[in-house]
């Protein structure tokens, strides 16, 4: 990447419920107060709720550009949050992942619900076929995504992929890890 390159956007899946760790708050405050240190971009679902509000709002507070995505049918139950530095509306989710998708050069995956689950293997199966080639990160505080990544060995050992499927997903546990793993990742390809 050079000096006149626009400065990376990630885009982040997480839970719009906080979850019952209270690490998992703290990890997206940290996550999203790193990513604004480092002058990269958040995109993200524009909730004001859950992992998404706390990952916003840290890198809100930390000076950082946020760019939010929510289809208006989730505008009152995620509390879209329309003081993001860019705020779309989209029509329905896909749309929505769409945007977020297009609008990033990379994918981190904090704790979350099925939504998270859709839009992570929907990123990974692009991958699989080919269609991109955005790293894809598993943030695994206090080893929440185990039993995920155990699923896709067992996919892997029933015959239903290829090994490298593993190749496509990277697994980190601490915010400055993923942060790490994306400079590496970005900034060397670039």
């Amino acid at each position: 990447m050079t000096a006149s390159a626009p400065k990376p956007s990630i885009c982040v899946y997480c839970g719009s419920r906080p979850g019952a760790d209270p690490a998992y708050i703290e990890a997206a405050t940290e996550f999203g107060t790193v990513l604004a240190r480092e002058g990269w971009r958040l995109v993200y679902g524009a909730g004001d709720v859950g992992l998404m509000g706390a990952v916003a709002r840290a890198a809100q507070s930390a000076g950082g550009d946020t760019f939010g995505v929510i289809p208006s049918h989730l505008m009152q139950l995620e509390v879209g949050k329309r003081d993001l530095t860019r705020f779309v509306v989209t029509e329905n989710m896909h749309e929505r992942k769409k945007v977020m998708f297009m609008n990033s050069d990379a994918i981190v995956v904090l704790p979350g619900g099925a939504g998270s689950l859709d839009e992570f293997f929907e990123v990974l199966t692009w991958a699989q076929l080919g269609l991109h080639a955005k790293p894809i990160l598993l943030l695994d505080t206090n080893g929440y995504w185990g039993p995920l990544t155990a699923l896709v060995d067992h996919v892997i050992a029933q015959g239903f992929a290829d090994a490298s499927l593993r190749n496509f997903i990277t697994r980190v546990e601490t915010p400055e890890a993923a942060l790490a793993t994306l400079r590496e990742r970005l900034l060397a390809s670039g």
